[in-house]
């Protein structure tokens, strides 16, 4: 159910914003009133937005960030193969790219894709391929003093060059920077990013897991960091990454069609379909441009993406401080969107070289079809995947299109389904189950915690509360000045009672409060 925030149609007050975020308070709460049915108790709680982008909600962000932070951490190092998930749960994936098992398509990718030849490119190197196994943890070593160790990877991966950029991450010759080839990499790094591991897989012989995060370079183009449990040999990485491709079958986009606004398809209402404006002629459905393609002799891809020749890779041992760096430094930039400086100082101005390198990059990505449904396929003479009035090129509602996302649709955040073998809403109720035990050990009342009772059930199995939205404009609505003054006090009795929970329960809360730190974040 989408909820719309108490401040949607409120006069923005930056002053209260900034002491909401400065006091770590959501700063676009949502009032709902909770009813437990056991007792018919009824009061209200502030419920956090849960954004995950900074210049939304700065404290909803980082709270995100540090679940995440923890669930890279207790993946990371395992010793023993953790379940694996039911395959029929439709938990098992959560919304703001939680687990997967090496298929993080962008958005509105064709499920029923065609069979096409198998063959790999005569461009690209070949491949060991090996039986995948079905562990999932890396090999134990031992030194010459007999010590024993396992450990893990880092990796990054980037795209090519498109051209000469400065320090700044600017091209040096704009003119002649491959923009589209820019953008259409951008849009088509998630697949990329699959046949990564699927060739990494089939290469080293086991379930390799990892716990990736896709994040911008200084020039704008997407790269990915990946934790991954297990020591790979170096120069197999490398194969593996210089193998490593995706070829777009779709219609061509070299040159578009239809480019004047005045002459665009329309929607032929009889036939369901769009045609040309000029003839009438009804344009190629999408399954008649690719049985063009099919039939085509000398068809050749639309696009072919591949990855970087530079790969960062490094061995990392469970318990040192370079793990805590490297979680710090997956995570990091997790609050920001691809085109938000990178440096920590945000009200810095956006220099003018810089602007004009997004704008170049956004104004490729307007254009270019991000999937099969995309309406600017009509620029290009085919109707979308499932076609219906009232498309127009340049207005597909796609987030890759999005200037803060310049192309990248798919996910930031992406964990294979075997890294903890738990969804990120356990992952959270994990860290919920910490402070209801250091809270239960020193005998503190729990008082108001709502966010702890949220999923409880009654005997017989049914939800205990009751939640009620209280929209903006409602009679009882509050206004959002005493909306954060509430949460604000309600933060802070919440920390005092944790915080005297810690001292009276010593070492015991002491054991419980490391399960769930994060790790410390690297200097800018």
């Amino acid at each position: 159910m989408t909820v719309t925030p108490l401040t949607a149609g409120l006069p923005d007050d930056a002053t209260l914003r900034e002491l909401a975020a400065a006091k770590g308070v959501c700063v676009r709460p949502i009032l709902q009133h909770v009813t437990d049915t056991l007792t018919g108790v009824s009061r209200t709680a502030v419920i956090p937005c849960g954004a995950t982008r900074a210049k939304v909600c700065p404290s909803c962000a980082d709270t995100a960030r540090r679940l995440r932070i923890q669930q890279c951490r207790e993946g990371w190092h395992l010793t023993e193969d953790p379940p694996k998930p039911e395959p029929a749960d439709p938990d098992a994936t959560d919304k703001d790219g939680g687990e997967d098992d090496g298929d993080q398509a962008g958005e509105g990718e064709d499920s029923g894709r065609r069979v096409r030849s198998t063959r790999r490119r005569q461009d690209a190197p070949d491949l060991p391929r090996l039986a995948v196994s079905d562990r999932t943890t890396g090999r134990v070593f031992t030194s010459p003093d007999g010590k024993t160790y396992r450990p893990s990877m880092f990796v990054t991966l980037t795209l090519p060059s498109y051209g000469r950029v400065t320090s700044e991450g600017v091209p040096v010759d704009p003119a002649n920077y491959d923009y589209r080839r820019a953008a259409l990499d951008a849009m088509h790094f998630p697949k990329l990013v699959d046949r990564f591991w699927q060739n990494l897989r089939r290469a080293t012989g086991y379930s390799v897991q990892y716990f990736a995060t896709v994040e911008p370079q200084r020039r704008l183009a997407p790269h990915l960091h990946a934790a991954i449990r297990g020591a790979i040999p170096r120069k197999l990485i490398k194969q593996v990454v210089a193998a490593t491709y995706h070829q777009v079958w779709w219609p061509q986009l070299d040159e578009p069609v239809y480019t004047d606004p005045e002459t665009l398809p329309v929607w032929d209402e009889l036939a369901e379909a769009y045609a040309d404006p000029a003839t009438g002629a009804v344009l190629p459905s999408w399954d008649e441009a690719l049985d063009a393609i099919d039939d085509h002799p000398d068809a050749r891809p639309a696009h072919v993406i591949r990855a970087g020749s530079q790969v960062d890779i490094q061995g990392v041992i469970a318990g040192t401080p370079l793990a805590d760096r490297v979680i710090g430094y997956l995570t990091k930039y997790l609050t920001k969107s691809i085109t938000d400086p990178l440096h920590d100082d945000g009200e810095a101005p956006v220099p003018a070289a810089r602007r004009a390198h997004i704008d170049r990059i956004a104004e490729e990505v307007r254009w270019l079809p991000c999937s099969p449904t995309c309406a600017n396929w009509l620029r290009y003479g085919v109707q979308p995947k499932n076609a219906k009035g009232g498309m127009e090129p340049g207005r597909c509602g796609s987030k890759a299109h999005d200037r803060d996302h310049l192309g990248l649709g798919g996910r930031r955040v992406l964990v294979s389904r075997r890294w903890t073998g738990k969804t990120l809403d356990q992952h959270r109720a994990d860290r919920a189950a910490v402070v209801r035990a250091v809270l239960a050990e020193a005998g503190v009342e729990m008082d108001d915690h709502d966010e702890l009772s949220a999923t409880a059930t009654r005997p017989d199995g049914q939800p205990r509360f009751v939640w009620t939205v209280t929209h903006p404009g409602d009679v009882d609505g509050p206004t959002y000045a005493r909306l954060i003054g509430h949460a604000i006090a309600q933060k802070q009795r919440w920390r005092a009672q944790y915080e005297d929970a810690k001292t009276r329960a010593g070492p015991v809360a002491s054991d419980l409060s490391a399960i769930a730190q994060p790790a410390a974040a690297p200097a800018a």
